[in-house]
């Protein structure tokens, strides 16, 4: 150590530099160990009930109900995949484990304006000191829909994609309390969250708070349907007529597909309204479109689209008006009688003449009726004094999709307007008999319309009540029981013992 006493300070380094072959190496630094994130538990937290009120576009879906293994994404699905992001539903507990319910089901390519689901979701605080498990719903009050049973609706040959009209009358359904004044901090913001992740053809519209008693299904007084039509070549004043036959309580056995699985026996069903209006009745944006309005209690599988169909029948003058009241005419014990003055007494049709049904590309689901006070709409607040467009409204984005179909529409007409230069236009030979309207040659092709822009070509027309009949409910029915549904109506029919029996167990505990 001697010889380097009296060697300055660089000169020690310049000498230890010299010996360390690697000091020319950077050092590496040294970083603190990463924490952990912490999982999120959503368990940890209370649950509160609320509904919510969406929009979505049925062509692009298989239905609104969920299913096993759709061939095309449903609603259901695509809305509970948003919430299970969002964190305000378990992914593991499904459907079942948050209570879902939804008021009406759609089939696929069948749209909606103002469909409602209730359910419970993740709570960011818990003012009233509810624990979480006061929050969460009785298995007995909530529909499964996570894993259905193999005879469940909407699962199964041609109903694998159609979803489930067959919804319960209403009107007979108890009273629903007033939504709770919600003393939770109102920044949830439930419709910019899952409108963020949801894709632009579903839409959140507006969210409630709602008391533990509420259901989106059994809660519901009424169901208000949208079914849009071109006029051309129709006798809307026939149309009208025929509608209007549907106003009352009546047995649609004859205006619906009758699910076997289901074992229905009652077809009963109260209209409370039903009507042929313009879709724009001061002269809007509708160009020219009509709408087929239907509200009532409740609706079976397939049947706006049927009435539909026999509306359509009629506006062709391929039927009279008097069809629709002769498949209502369904009970021999008890006829209806004739509609209005002059008119025979409709025969009884005591089982479903075979017609094809209407396209669901133009039926929405329009609005859900509620009791007053059930709900109370909210949106997401946006800042104080927020000039230009939010971005937590979405209907900046409705009016991108809406101007690029009004677009699309300009295009399809000049498309049109091209091929003019060339092809004649068919000659219209619907509604028959109307003035103007040319007589129908023998032998030539009519295009039958099936709504939606869809037809039927044929050279031939036979009258609904001439044509073959299908089997009766009754008939269905019985033919399921003893055939392949014997085995899921026992599997059904133990499970409900068994559940009988653990209710049983329950009160008596």
């Amino acid at each position: 150590m001697e010889p380097y006493k009296n060697w300055s300070r660089e000169e020690l380094i310049a000498r230890l530099q010299q010996l360390d072959p690697h000091h020319d190496r950077p050092r590496p630094v040294q970083q603190e160990p990463l924490r952990k994130a912490k999982a999120f538990d959503i368990h940890a937290y209370s649950k509160r009930k609320i509904a919510l009120k969406f929009t979505y576009n049925g062509i692009h879906y298989g239905g609104m109900e969920w299913q096993r293994d759709p061939v095309l994404p449903t609603v259901e699905g695509v809305l509970f995949d948003a919430l299970v992001h969002t964190k305000l539903v378990d992914r593991d507990g499904g459907l079942e484990g948050c209570g879902w319910q939804r008021c009406g089901r759609t089939d696929k390519g069948v749209s909606a304006g103002g469909q409602v689901v209730s359910l419970y979701v993740r709570s960011s605080s818990n003012p009233r000191g509810v624990p979480q498990e006061a929050a969460t719903p009785e298995p007995a009050q909530i529909e499964t829909l996570q894993d259905p049973p193999e005879d469940a609706p909407g699962l199964e040959g041609d109903f694998g994609l159609m979803g489930d009209f067959d919804e319960p009358p209403t009107n007979g359904s108890m009273p629903t309390k007033p939504a709770p004044q919600d003393s939770e901090d109102d920044t949830a913001a439930y419709v910019y969250k899952l409108n963020h992740i949801l894709p632009p053809t579903i839409r959140i519209l507006a969210w409630s708070p709602v008391s533990d008693d509420f259901s989106a299904r059994h809660s519901c007084r009424w169901r208000h349907y949208k079914y849009f039509f071109s006029p051309y070549g129709l006798d809307l004043a026939a149309m009208s007529d025929a509608a209007a036959r549907l106003i009352g309580e009546h047995d649609f056995r004859n205006l619906c597909k009758i699910d076997p699985g289901k074992q229905l026996t009652v077809f009963t069903r109260r209209i409370l309204h039903a009507s042929i209006d313009p879709v724009s009745p001061g002269g809007g944006s509708g160009d020219g479109l009509y709408v087929f309005n239907l509200r009532g209690n409740a609706f079976l599988y397939n049947m706006v689209r049927h009435i539909m169909a026999v509306l359509l029948l009629v506006g062709t003058g391929l039927e009279h008006p008097s069809v629709m009241s002769a498949l209502l005419n369904t009970n021999p014990a008890r006829p209806l009688p004739a509609f209005c003055t002059g008119e025979p007494a409709p025969p009884v049709v005591t089982s479903k003449p075979e017609y094809i049904i209407a396209d669901p590309l133009p039926l929405m689901l329009w609005e859900c009726g509620y009791d007053a006070g059930a709900l109370d709409w909210r949106v997401d607040r946006a800042r104080p004094h927020a000039g230009g467009d939010t971005a937590k409204s979405p209907v900046r984005g409705m009016l991108c999709a809406h101007e690029r179909a009004v677009l699309g529409a300009a295009l399809e007409e000049h498309f049109l307007k091209a091929a003019e230069a060339h092809h004649a236009l068919p000659k219209p030979y619907f509604p028959i008999g109307a003035p103007g309207v040319d007589a129908l040659p023998p032998g030539a092709m009519m295009s039958l319309p099936l709504g939606g822009g869809m037809v039927k070509r044929a050279a031939t027309y036979t009258p609904i009540l001439q044509r073959k009949r299908m089997l009766t409910p009754e008939e269905v029915n019985a033919r399921y029981r003893l055939g392949r549904g014997a085995k899921k109506l026992e599997k059904r029919a133990a499970a409900n013992v068994d559940a009988s029996t653990n209710d049983q167990n329950d009160a008596d505990e």
